[in-house]
C-alpha cells in the first residue's frame, strides 16, 4: 500500500516536472514572438496613429494581453495567441498606407477645386474694390469700408501665396488648410462688398 502511494507520488511529481519543463521550454519562443510583434507595431505606429488609430489600438490591446500572459508565466497562451496578433500587427502598415493614399487623394481633389476658384475670387474682389472706389460709384460704395476691404484682400492674397508655397513643397494638408482659410476670408470680404462670388462675373 505504501509502495503504491509512493509510486503515485512519483508519477505526479514526474508529470509536474514534465509540465514545468514544457512550459519553461516555451518561454524563449514566447519572448521572441512578443518582441517581434512589438517591433512590427513600433515600425508602423507613426502612420497608423494618424490614419488608423482604432486598428492600432486594437492590436496594442492584444499585445498587452500577451504580455500579461507572459508575466504570469503562461507561455503556452502566448505561443498559441501570438500568430494572430502578429498577422494583425503586420497588416497595420498596409492598412495605414491605403488610408493615407485615400486621404491624399481627397486633399488633392480639394486643392484642385480651391486652386480653380480662389484666384478668380481674389481678382473679382480687387475689381469690385476698384469699381467702388471710382467717384461715379459713391452711392454704391456708401457704408462700405473700402480701406478695410483692401487690407483684408491683401491678407488673403498673402495667405494664398503661402498655400501655393505649401503645395509646391508637397505639404498638401497645410496647402489645403491654408487655402480653406483664404476662401473663408475671401467670402467675408465679398459679403462686405455685396459681391456675389457665385455669379459668373465674379468667377471670370
Amino acid at each position: 500500500m505504501q509502495l503504491s502511494k509512493r509510486l503515485s507520488r512519483l508519477v505526479l511529481a514526474s508529470a509536474a516536472a514534465i509540465a514545468l519543463a514544457a512550459c519553461a521550454g516555451q518561454k524563449v519562443p514566447a519572448e521572441k514572438l512578443i518582441a517581434e510583434i512589438q517591433q512590427t507595431v513600433t515600425a508602423a505606429s507613426d502612420e497608423a496613429k494618424k490614419y488608423i488609430p482604432e486598428q492600432l489600438m486594437a492590436v496594442q490591446t492584444k499585445l498587452d494581453e500577451l504580455k500579461a500572459s507572459f508575466d504570469k508565466k503562461d507561455y503556452a497562451a502566448v505561443v498559441s495567441g501570438a500568430p494572430a496578433v502578429l498577422d494583425a500587427a503586420q497588416s497595420l502598415a498596409t492598412a495605414a498606407a491605403a488610408k493615407k493614399d485615400e486621404a491624399l487623394k481627397a486633399l488633392d481633389d480639394r486643392w484642385t477645386a480651391l486652386a480653380g476658384s480662389v484666384p478668380g475670387y481674389l481678382t473679382a474682389i480687387q475689381n469690385r474694390i476698384e469699381a467702388l472706389g471710382k467717384k461715379s460709384n459713391k452711392k454704391a460704395a456708401a457704408g462700405i469700408d473700402l480701406d478695410a476691404a483692401r487690407s483684408a484682400l491683401s491678407d488673403a492674397s498673402s495667405l494664398w501665396s503661402k498655400a501655393q508655397a505649401a503645395f509646391a513643397g508637397g505639404n498638401m494638408e497645410e496647402a489645403v488648410n491654408t487655402a480653406e482659410s483664404v476662401r473663408a476670408k475671401v467670402e467675408a470680404v465679398a459679403a462686405t462688398l455685396k459681391l456675389d462670388l457665385s455669379a459668373p462675373a465674379a468667377k471670370s
